[in-house]
C-alpha cells in the first residue's frame, strides 16, 4: 500500500513538472513574438483596416483550427471574417473570395501544399495576402504581401512533433492583430455589445428605449384626475406608479404607492382629492437613448423604482421603465 501511494505521488509530481515545462515553453514562445514585432505587423494591420470586404483566414490541420479562432475573434471585434479550409478551396469553396477581400494564410512550415494551391486563386482576385508562418523564407512567405514570423525555438512536445508552442504563438499573434485592428478602427464597448446582444456586455448596453413601456401601457392621468381614477390607473397598469400630465400633456408629477401611503396620513379625506393633491412634483426622468445601466444608477441614487422617458422637445412622456424591467433583462 505504501509503495502504491508513493508511486501515485511520484506520478503526480512528474505530471506537474511536465505541465510547468509546457507552460514555460509556450510562454517563452509568445514573449519572443513580442520582441520580433516590427513594421510588417503594422502593415498587416493597415491592410486589414483598409479591407472593404471580408477577411478570409485559411489553413489546414492544426493551423486550420487556429484559423477558425482568428476569424471568430476578428468577426466579434468588428471585422467580418470567415474560415476557408484550404483543402476545400479547389473543390468550389474558393467561391468565397470576392473583390475587396483580404486573406490571412496560416502555415507553420510555409510549405503546406493545400494552402499553396490556393495562392493562384488569391492572386487572380488581386487580394492582399498576409502570411503567418514559422518559415519566413518558405514558399508561402515568398508570395505573400506581408510575412508575420511565428517561428518558435522549440515545441512544448518533447518529441518536437506535435504543434504546441507554434499554435499557441500563432493564436496569440492573431489576437494581437484583432486587438490592434479594433483600436485602429475605433471599435468600442458599445460596438462590441451590438455584436454580443445575448452576453453580459450586451445586456449592459441595452438602451432604455429597448425596455420601456409605451403607448397604452404607460400609466398616465390628468393633473385634475380624481382619486378613484388615478388609483385604477396605478392598479391596472401594474407598475406601482402613474405619471401626472398638465393640460398640454407634459409630465408635471408622479404618484407612486409611497405617495398614496403618505397622502393617507396627510389628507383628511383622500377619496375627495385629485392627482395634484397627491403627486410628487419634479419627477425624475431619463432619455430613451441612455443605456439601461444609467437608468439603474438614477434609480439607486434617488431610491426610486421607476422613471419616465420624455420627448426632449415637448416634455411629453413617451415611455416608462420600472426596476422590474431591468431585473428581467438581466441588467441588474
Amino acid at each position: 500500500m505504501r509503495s502504491s501511494k508513493h508511486s501515485d505521488r511520484a506520478g503526480a509530481t512528474r505530471a506537474i513538472r511536465r505541465a510547468r515545462r509546457v507552460l514555460r515553453v509556450e510562454a517563452a514562445a509568445v514573449a519572443a513574438l513580442a520582441d520580433r514585432l516590427d513594421a510588417r505587423f503594422a502593415r498587416a494591420v493597415d491592410i486589414l483596416a483598409r479591407c472593404v470586404g471580408k477577411v478570409v483566414v485559411t489553413g489546414v490541420g492544426k493551423s486550420g483550427i487556429i484559423c477558425r479562432k482568428i476569424a471568430a475573434t476578428l468577426t466579434s471585434t468588428g471585422t467580418p471574417a470567415i474560415f476557408l479550409h484550404a483543402a476545400e478551396a479547389a473543390h468550389g469553396d474558393a467561391g468565397v473570395f470576392t473583390r475587396g477581400d483580404a486573406v490571412i494564410g496560416v502555415s507553420s512550415s510555409g510549405e503546406t501544399e493545400e494552402l499553396l494551391r490556393v495562392v493562384p486563386m488569391i492572386k487572380r482576385f488581386g487580394l492582399p495576402l498576409i502570411a503567418m508562418t514559422g518559415g519566413p523564407q518558405s514558399a508561402l512567405a515568398r508570395v505573400a504581401d506581408v510575412v508575420l514570423d511565428v517561428s518558435v525555438a522549440e515545441e512544448a512536445c518533447p518529441m518536437q512533433l506535435a504543434p504546441t508552442a507554434s499554435t499557441t504563438a500563432t493564436l496569440a499573434l492573431g489576437d494581437a492583430l484583432a486587438v490592434a485592428l479594433l483600436e485602429q478602427k475605433g471599435f468600442g464597448p458599445r460596438d462590441f455589445a451590438v455584436l454580443h446582444p445575448a452576453g453580459a456586455l450586451g445586456r449592459r448596453f441595452l438602451k432604455v428605449a429597448d425596455l420601456m413601456h409605451t403607448g397604452d401601457a404607460m400609466p398616465l392621468v390628468a393633473v385634475r384626475a380624481p382619486f378613484d381614477e388615478l388609483l385604477l390607473e396605478i392598479t391596472s397598469k401594474r407598475l406601482g406608479v402613474t405619471g401626472v400630465l398638465d393640460g398640454r400633456r407634459r409630465l408635471v408629477g408622479v404618484i407612486t404607492d409611497g405617495d398614496l401611503r403618505r397622502a393617507l396620513e396627510r389628507l383628511n379625506d383622500i377619496r375627495s382629492s385629485t392627482a395634484a393633491d397627491i403627486m410628487s412634483r419634479h419627477p425624475k426622468t431619463i432619455s430613451a437613448s441612455n443605456v439601461a445601466e444609467q437608468a439603474v444608477a438614477v434609480m439607486e441614487r434617488h431610491s426610486i423604482t421607476s422613471l419616465f422617458i420624455l420627448d426632449e422637445a415637448s416634455r411629453r412622456p413617451i415611455g416608462v421603465i420600472h426596476l422590474h424591467d431591468l431585473l428581467k433583462a438581466g441588467v441588474v
